[in-house]
């Protein structure tokens, strides 16, 4: 008898992320690191380029698989920036990431401009928020050959906390976005064993959205492609438990256990060495203590 919440079958395959291949047959963390003024839990922390790389250092050695590098905002609000603004952020980041410490990077954009760099800045992966819908993007993520995360959300960053609403369950809602975005992808010639994807938590989704949208993302499973969940210190975690961003810890720990029991495959966290603890203790109950029940989340 399979165990409770059993991921989908067919997600666990290895990925091919540039010169990295990442294995998904356990879940990995993805450590997150903007590069922004504005971000809503940590921005202009790690602005500086030596301050980004001991950042990153401290996550790689806590077990992340991934460093997630961003340059522009996406918290609900938040200004655009220009694509030259975008890149002068990221670019001296993810070179010294991918090049000087052998990091597999994922950069966090939605601008083609930056995509068109990223394979040769050294990154790995291409992680759209707008899921490839910005000009020019399909194109440049088709061509760049990196692995991509296609995300869903319901409106534009500035707007789209104003008021989110669904026809239907949010679960349809959010399959048949992705579904449509799959789709376009193949027909600009982007594989489907290059992508994975995001079902967007805090992105023009109510609190209601979001945990019932967890609490069935086996339905996002059944794409067929890996899962990717970032609810790190989310407003969901503060509205639910009364608590200040810098207080939302375990909460975050509670929503990454149950995202790995639903099949989510990687964890984009900004406390990657609990994260890892709290993924290797789920792991450990779904196996039943079975040989790889711990098997090293982020190594």
């Amino acid at each position: 008898m399979q165990p409770p919440f059993a991921a989908p079958p067919g997600n666990g395959a290895p990925i091919v992320c540039g010169p990295h291949r990442l294995d998904l047959s356990v879940p990995r963390v993805m450590g997150i690191l903007n590069v922004t003024p504005d971000s809503f839990s940590d921005g202009g922390r790690y602005t500086a380029l030596d301050e980004a790389r001991r950042q990153a250092e401290r996550m790689l050695a806590e077990g992340a698989a991934i460093i997630d590098v961003g340059g522009e905002s996406t918290r609900p609000g938040a200004a655009p920036v220009t694509a030259q603004q975008e890149l002068d952020r990221v670019a001296p980041v993810v070179e010294a990431l991918s090049y000087e410490l052998g990091a597999l990077v994922s950069v966090d954009t939605s601008s083609a401009a930056v995509m068109r760099e990223a394979k040769a800045l050294g990154a790995g992966m291409l992680n759209d928020v707008r899921a490839l819908e910005r000009e020019g993007a399909l194109e440049a993520a088709a061509q760049s050959g990196l692995a991509v995360c296609l995300m869903h959300r319901q409106g534009e960053p500035q707007t789209m906390q104003d008021a989110p609403h669904y026809e239907g369950p949010v679960e349809d809602g959010v399959s048949d976005f992705l579904l449509r975005r799959i789709a376009a992808c193949e027909g600009a010639g982007l594989e489907r064993r290059r992508l994975l994807l995001d079902p967007g938590f805090g992105f023009g989704k109510t609190v209601e959205h979001n945990l019932r949208l967890l609490n069935r993302l086996q339905a996002i499973g059944e794409l067929g492609l890996p899962l990717l969940v970032g609810m790190s210190r989310k407003s969901m975690i503060g509205k639910v438990l009364g608590r200040p961003v810098d207080e939302r810890l375990a909460g975050g720990l509670a929503l990454s256990a149950m995202a790995v029991e639903r099949g989510a495959k990687i964890l984009r966290v900004h406390d990657v060495a609990a994260t890892v603890d709290a993924v290797n203790m789920a792991r450990a109950v779904i196996n039943e203590g079975g040989q790889d029940a711990a098997a090293e989340v982020g190594l």
